[in-house]
């Protein structure tokens, strides 16, 4: 007969929501190739400063001055970056809302 309080234990899922004016992005993946093609070793890459926005605080959300969405890609300064230890994902970041200094739009054309 299964515990009840293990099923309501993994049933409840943890989230990070940043607090403040401060977002949570995924940084992406550091890249292993460089754009001629030429393969790097595993002890050099090339950093990225780029991300996808997972979570937005209250405060930044409701202010009009940053047109920052859920899911954005967005290039950042990672001087004030906290990272998360967040089941095994060691590419989350809490970053202060200055430090977010472009988002990357799809153009109408």
């Amino acid at each position: 007969m299964p515990d009840d309080n293990a099923k309501k234990t993994a049933a409840k899922l943890e989230i990070v929501e940043p607090i403040g004016d401060r977002v949570l992005i995924r940084k992406d993946e550091d890249k292993k190739q460089t754009k001629q093609g030429i393969h790097l070793p595993d002890k050099i890459e090339i950093p990225t400063i780029t991300g996808r926005v997972v979570a937005i605080s209250a405060k930044v959300d409701r202010d009009e001055n940053y047109p920052i969405k859920r899911y954005d890609r967005v290039l950042f300064n990672p001087k004030h970056a906290v990272p998360v230890e967040f089941e095994g994902d060691n590419r989350l970041f809490v970053i202060p809302i200055e430090d977010v200094v472009a988002v990357f739009r799809k153009s109408d054309e």
